[in-house]
């Protein structure tokens, strides 16, 4: 198993990548302490993890608040020992989701976004931080997205916080490396939460975007690489387990596009799709 005995604290584990990456986790072998915003969206997802026959327990915390985190933290460490992964994954969408216009943005709006995408990753990697620098070892795996390496129209502070969540990743791999601590990030394109537009008290739908948008017609794929199915949660939690996992022992500080599907290989001009022929 990858993740044998390895403790984790996953944070928005409540729903979408979070609750999907808490189930794969621990078929993984790890030990989770799932948080969430919503009591009842933690709980449910850790006796999941229960139910399919891995070792959870679960806390509300939100990633605003830096006792809440400390608590999450201290909560991994009282029931199993110690903590071994930080999965930052705790995220909003742009408040409107792209219908704001820019002069229309509010301060408090703006504040919204930041607090959660910025400052809870750095409360959440402050708090692991604590617990690590003690053992000399551990990662921290942060949730941002494609918007951290390109721009979403619309998305004025989402695409800033996820840029300024990358940087911190940067900035930390050199404070914490020291210590034997690495951080990394991945950056989701395609096969993100459905969840994430809709309101906390939602029905947990655990499907992407595109797969809740109607059949898969692969030819009309917004990515350029087809396939048979449309992207999900588990491609992106694939890529999460790996940053989690000794596979990526050597990496930290990098900001990984998953489930970009060669979306950032394309340039601003349309090009032909079939070589040699130009379009008309």
């Amino acid at each position: 198993m990858r993740l044998s005995d390895k403790v984790v604290v996953i944070t928005g584990g409540g729903s979408g990548l979070g609750r999907e990456s808490a189930l794969l986790f621990s078929a993984e072998g790890a030990k989770v302490v799932v948080t969430d915003l919503s009591s009842k969206r933690s709980e449910k997802v850790a006796s999941e993890v229960v139910d399919a026959g891995g070792e959870a327990v679960w806390m509300k915390a939100d990633v605003r608040v830096e006792e809440e985190m400390n608590a999450a933290v201290d909560l991994a460490v009282s029931t199993y020992g110690r903590l071994d992964i930080m999965f930052a994954n705790a995220g909003i969408g742009e408040v409107g989701f792209g219908t704001v216009a820019f002069d229309e943005l509010t301060l408090e709006n703006w504040q919204a976004v930041q607090d959660t995408n910025l400052t809870g990753v750095f409360l959440a990697s402050k708090a692991a931080f604590r617990a690590m620098k003690e053992q000399e070892y551990g990662t921290i795996v942060v949730t941002t997205s494609a918007a951290s390496l390109v721009a979403y129209p619309g998305f004025v502070s989402y695409t800033a916080s996820k840029h300024g969540a990358n940087g911190l990743v940067k900035a930390l791999s050199f404070d914490l490396g020291r210590y034997g601590i690495r951080i990394n990030a991945l950056c989701p394109t395609h096969g993100m939460s459905a969840n994430l537009p809709l309101p906390l008290d939602a029905e947990v739908l655990g499907k992407s975007y595109e797969e809740v948008m109607g059949p898969w017609v692969k030819d009309h794929a917004a990515m350029p690489l087809r396939l048979n199915r449309p992207p999900n949660l588990r491609d992106n939690a694939n890529v999460a387990l790996f940053l989690a996992s000794d596979e990526s022992a050597y990496m930290s500080g990098v900001c990984l596009p998953a489930t970009d599907g060669g979306t950032h290989a394309r340039v601003a001009i349309n090009f032909p799709d079939t070589p040699g022929v130009l379009p008309e």
